[in-house]
């Protein structure tokens, strides 16, 4: 009976079955939930046996979540506060997780059991950590650590209540389980003793993500990725490819506005070093794909060289002064476009995946995002030079 009816719902909307299936799995477990919290009714079986249905992880496909949720579980009893328990945690459920991309994955963004389980990976990847700083000095935690810390083993229910909690199962947001603990002891409330005045909070999110959906929904088929692909882009003048790719960029970008940003890596004490590492781990998180790897490779480039240009300016008594004249308004125009437009560049790749397409994109704007950055990496140390004073740049050094 579903399957006919998100037949007919996918076609009139225009959207992939699978995409309206995810969408109507996580408004069902959602509402379903959000009734459970507040009126305290045995409505989350039902959230798991009706969007279970429509789910993007139907069947026989549950049992790779069930496997990782237990040997994590093992792990945590057997091997106890240990760095080992930790490493082996990570390469365990990440070998997992990327030979479920190696074997299922396509030229296509494919959403399937997968899709879920990359957030679960980081779920338990993250309760491993947790529990390892359970057993430390509370002066040697940050705030953050000390309101994730566990300190005791939790138990297998608590784990797979954790793991499969419908607010963050699909496509997250990334919890803690002594957050989920707090939430289930209803400690997690503005009214202690009473669920949550999470009504009116809760209804603000949801219109703010239905107007991302529907602004993406309705323009998103005037700006298909596959349009990079066809002779009548190529044929196109180079500014009006460069200003499609800007354009897309402001529509696609409606589709992960709910992304979160991943923060463990303080402990590498190095800024550069941390960034590097988290990109890297976004890379292989993500896929297998070339386009990933790209992707975040440009993202660190193009953010350390805007922070170069920031430190030019803050640092040149000329551009300073140039940017509170009456030209700001025509510079800020210039600097929106070139924003909108080098924030599209790297989404190329992310969005089509496997070398043959992005190259064909790139080969089309003749390269200009690369080159631009580059020129402007090279250049910003003479720029130095003549724009900031002698008394400056030795004080930069010294900091």
């Amino acid at each position: 009976m579903a399957a006919p009816l998100l037949e007919t719902v996918s076609e009139s909307l225009g959207s992939p079955e699978p995409a309206v299936r995810l969408i109507l799995s996580i408004l069902i477990g959602e509402l379903c939930v959000w009734r459970r919290v507040s009126h305290d009714s045995p409505t989350m079986s039902r959230a798991f046996s009706i969007s279970g249905r429509i789910s993007s992880t139907p069947g026989a496909q549950l049992y790779h979540s069930v496997v990782c949720v237990l040997v994590q579980f093992l792990m945590l009893r057997l091997m106890g506060r240990t760095v080992t328990a930790v490493l082996s945690s990570f390469t365990f459920q990440m070998i997992y997780l990327l030979a479920g991309y190696y074997y299922t994955a396509t030229e296509e963004y494919d959403i399937k059991w997968t899709m879920p389980h990359c957030v679960l990976t980081l779920k338990l990847v993250g309760l491993s950590f947790d529990y390892y700083d359970g057993g430390k000095e509370p002066s040697q935690l940050s705030l953050e650590q000390k309101k994730a810390a566990l300190p005791s083993v939790p138990s297998l229910l608590e784990v797979c209540g954790f793991s499969y909690f419908y607010g963050g199962f699909l496509v997250g947001p990334q919890f803690t389980l002594r957050s989920y603990q707090r939430l289930v002891a209803r400690e997690l409330t503005d009214s202690p003793g009473k669920p949550p005045n999470s009504v009116v909070p809760a209804m603000k999110r949801f219109s703010l993500g239905f107007l991302c959906l529907l602004i993406y929904a309705i323009f998103s088929p005037y700006y298909p990725d596959s349009y990079y692909l066809t002779a009548e882009y190529e044929a196109q003048p180079f500014w009006y490819r460069c200003v499609f790719i800007l354009l897309w960029a402001k529509i696609v970008l409606y589709k992960y506005v709910s992304c979160w940003v991943i923060a463990r890596l303080k402990f590498l004490g190095n800024k550069t070093l941390s960034h590097v590492t988290t990109l890297f781990f976004l890379t292989i998180w993500h896929g297998l794909h070339s386009g990933y790897i790209l992707c975040f490779t440009m993202e660190f480039f193009i953010i350390t060289v805007e922070r170069q240009a920031l430190a030019l300016v803050r640092d040149s008594p000329l551009l300073s002064k140039l940017a509170s004249s009456p030209l700001y308004p025509f510079i800020y125009v210039v600097q929106q476009f070139i924003h909108w437009l080098f924030m599209g560049y790297p989404l190329v790749p992310f969005c089509l995946f496997t070398y043959d397409k992005w190259l064909k994109v790139y080969s089309s704007v003749y390269f200009c995002g690369h080159i631009f950055f580059l020129a402007t990496f090279l250049s910003i140390p003479y720029l130095r030079k003549a724009l900031v004073p002698k008394k400056e740049r030795r004080d930069k050094k010294q900091d």
